[in-house]
């Protein structure tokens, strides 16, 4: 990996899962990292700076990147859905995922661009495989991360038209069976298919996990911006160019 010496990147849903492991990846490669999150992680590295906030309220947004002023951002906060299939949700189970996971983006998104962002930035969405294929057990989950997808998409078009250098990228992760998210997730898919969770996990080849998408991200942050593509499926194999 080489050195991140000289870049500030924030990580949006640093406490657990991937974003923990994206924080501390930047860190060990020398970035100076922001770990955004409402609650303070069970452990991280002396060199990582944690911000206790909101990411969905757009005061604090706009507050974070005029402090820091980053080079890298990296949206991977989110609910996690509730796992039942869609005769037992309710609306508001049903659309925790748009209120919460959309919101977030939104904010994020629209603020990178008015601010704007310093020339050369990136800012890294995390979305879901489930958005390619539908998710039946997670309610509004696949459609809410298709819709971020979407707008980090239209907020590339803009960046584009007002000739601004800034990059945005999508990442889809397939199944995370070490994260809040993905455990449950694991669990009711294997027991929806009338298989233990071991039979079910082989069955989805290579495992993402949070440090499979640390490296992912420190690639995707070093990468050359005219390399960079629109969107990425993110498998424990690494990154996965998607038309």
């Amino acid at each position: 990996m080489s050195d991140l010496s000289g870049t500030t990147a924030i990580v949006v849903g640093a406490s657990r899962g991937l974003g923990h492991g994206i924080a501390a990846t930047l860190a060990e490669a020398g970035g100076s990292v922001i770990a955004v999150s409402r609650t303070a992680p069970a452990d991280s590295a002396a060199t990582i700076q944690t911000e206790l906030a909101d990411a969905g309220d757009a005061t604090v947004v706009a507050s974070l990147l005029d402090r820091y002023q980053p080079q890298a951002v990296i949206l991977v906060a989110g609910a996690a859905p509730h796992m039942r299939p869609l005769h037992q949700q309710t609306w508001e189970t049903f659309s925790v995922n748009w209120q919460t996971d959309v919101r977030i983006a939104f904010h994020w998104l629209r603020e990178a661009l008015l601010e704007p962002m310093r020339p050369g930035s990136r800012m890294v969405v995390f979305s879901s495989g489930a958005a390619l294929a539908g998710s039946p057990l997670s309610g509004g989950y696949a459609g809410a991360k298709a819709t971020q997808r979407f707008i980090t998409g239209y907020a590339q078009d803009e960046a584009d038209r007002a000739g601004l250098d800034l990059s945005f990228t999508t990442v889809l992760p397939r199944f995370a069976p070490e994260t809040g998210v993905g455990r449950p997730a694991v669990h009711a898919y294997a027991e929806r298919a009338g298989q233990p969770v071991e039979d079910f996990l082989r069955q989805q080849g290579p495992l993402v996990t949070p440090q499979v998408a640390g490296t992912a991200v420190a690639e995707l942050i070093q990468a050359e911006a005219a390399d960079l593509a629109p969107a990425y499926l993110l498998t424990g194999a690494g990154l996965q160019q998607l038309p």
